[in-house]
């Protein structure tokens, strides 16, 4: 690619990131993006086939390396030994969490897009993902703590899947609102002692 490429690739970058932060997704008119880049609309199509991998170019690399590292954090704890998973609940958790807010806000804008911009696009199913992903984990550690002989109650689906739902929704809230760095990390580790000593009275466990 020529540096001539490169210029308008940024241009049009650019102004896509614009574009899509003022209008989201499903408003944002790839004539206006090509407009404010000072290019043709067919330039425009010239490097992105539709609006859909205009937007995936702003957002696709934060996007998976951030399911990643969730996915990587709930690996982690499923290998570790299963006598070894209650003592470090938190702490693999916890881990996880803080690397992704700082991680997060490195990358503002494109998670301001991919949480408030994204839909009609694949990336705003974000929080549905991490739902699927974290329930499941929450289920295969209730048959940890069983085979541990610390079997927890019954957990409705509906109560289970409304908790996790609105811990990750608090979790993001604070990216959302910009809080300041310093705060966003007092607010995360409040956020998850919170949950954990919920969590574990629901399991009829002791909060270690």
């Amino acid at each position: 690619m020529s540096e001539n490429e490169k210029t308008t690739l940024n241009l049009i970058q650019r102004a896509a990131r614009q574009e899509f932060l003022e209008k989201g997704f499903r408003s944002a008119s790839l004539r206006n993006i090509a407009r404010a880049a000072g290019v043709t609309t067919g330039a425009l199509y010239g490097y992105y086939g539709s609006k859909e991998e205009l937007f995936a170019s702003l957002v696709e690399e934060q996007y998976d390396y951030f399911m990643n590292c969730f996915c990587n954090a709930q690996k982690e704890f499923a290998d570790l030994p299963e006598e070894k998973q209650p003592e470090n609940l938190s702490t693999v958790s916890g881990g996880c969490m803080y690397d992704m807010l700082l991680y997060a806000y490195k990358y503002l804008d494109e998670f301001k897009l991919i949480l408030c911009h994204s839909e009609g696009t694949r990336f705003s199913k974000l929080i549905d993902k991490m739902v699927e992903i974290e329930t499941k984990g929450t289920r295969d550690y209730m048959e940890v703590l069983k085979k541990l002989g610390r079997p927890s109650p019954p957990i409705d689906e509906r109560l289970e899947h409304i908790l996790i739902t609105g811990m990750f929704n608090t979790f993001f809230e604070l990216i959302i609102h910009e809080m300041p760095l310093e705060e966003a990390e007092h607010y995360l580790k409040e956020m998850r002692d919170f949950y954990t000593a919920g969590w574990m009275k629901i399991m009829g466990q002791q909060v270690i």
